[in-house]
């Protein structure tokens, strides 16, 4: 890999590569042996958006590796405002080592691809999400085990960025991905083409369907998100509305698998799109996702920089 941007840029093989490498960094930090893979080495980080997760994860990440990170602030660089994208590309890959931006636009960090002399990590665009779908996908492997065909993950909302990163992963990998959500919050029509493709290569199956109980019914993953992302303000009342029949609560847990695992990425509005019961009930394994995303973060950086 020269960069990692999206997980529809990857084989089915690419995919497991990676998870194996997270799976063996983990238990080897669990161990409390960290191999400093990374000793002397720099990692730049972009935030156009703040994040808990984004950033502490990758600066524990390059800190456990024995390498460097370097946080760049929304009002540091005002990417594309302050300095064109290709310009900020051109002088930070001078810099540093590799280069992670967390960005509004997904054309941004295609153009920080483009122009950087050194890989560039997608810590999250409105396109995808591809470093958390990396760190659920060990968390499903964690808590289901390594044959996951036939497993059926379930998300719960509409067709965004994390959404189309679990579509494409599940597909890889072989997995039943189902979505429902109201009818105008539908995944566009090439992302779930690309999510065909991929699924008539490995046999997994694709659903799209407005009933959430019919949607959960059999699902090993529950896996829901807020309802209104960053740069979705003025659609939040319409889109509350919208979605309450779809908030993952007690009730619609109960219509899965009795050892159903239920997700979410973070930061959870508590109360709409998932209640209080099942964030801090018996099914969650939210907690195990956000650490994942520390040992799934290393084992991208180890790739792009062996």
């Amino acid at each position: 890999m020269d960069h990692f941007l999206t997980l529809a840029d990857l084989t089915s093989d690419d995919l497991r590569g990676l998870l194996d490498l997270a799976i063996e960094l983990k238990k080897e930090w669990r161990g409390g042996g960290n191999r400093p893979l990374l000793q002397g080495k720099t990692l730049g980080m972009v935030f156009q958006k703040p994040s808990l997760r984004t950033r502490v994860s990758f600066e524990m990440g390059m800190l456990h590796l024995g390498g460097n990170s370097l946080y760049l602030s929304p009002f540091e660089i005002k990417l594309g405002e302050r300095e064109s994208v290709p310009d900020v590309a051109r002088v930070l890959s001078r810099y540093v080592d590799i280069i992670m931006a967390r960005v509004f636009r997904h054309s941004d960090v295609m153009t920080l691809a483009e122009y950087s002399r050194v890989p560039i990590i997608n810590g999250l665009s409105d396109f995808a999400h591809p470093c958390q779908a990396l760190a659920d996908f060990l968390t499903i492997i964690e808590h289901k085990g390594q044959k996951l065909q036939r497993r059926k993950l379930t998300f719960i909302g509409d067709g965004n960025n994390v959404s189309t990163s679990l579509l494409f992963g599940a597909a890889l990998l072989g997995m039943d991905f189902t979505i429902s959500g109201p009818a105008g919050y539908e995944f566009p029509a090439d992302v779930w083409q690309i999510g065909e493709q991929f699924a008539a290569l490995s046999g997994s199956r694709l659903t799209s369907t407005q009933d959430a109980t019919e949607a959960v019914a059999g699902a090993d993953v529950i896996y829901t998100d807020v309802w209104a992302s960053m740069g979705q303000e003025d659609e939040v009342e319409e889109r509350r509305k919208a979605f309450q029949p779809y908030q993952v609560n007690e009730a619609l847990v109960e219509q899965a698998n009795p050892d159903v695992i239920v997700m979410h990425c973070l930061p959870a509005h508590r109360g709409q799109e998932i209640t209080d019961e099942v964030c801090d009930g018996p099914h969650s394994v939210l907690w195990d996702q956000a650490e994942n995303r520390m040992h799934a973060q290393k084992a991208i950086l180890v790739e792009l920089m062996s």
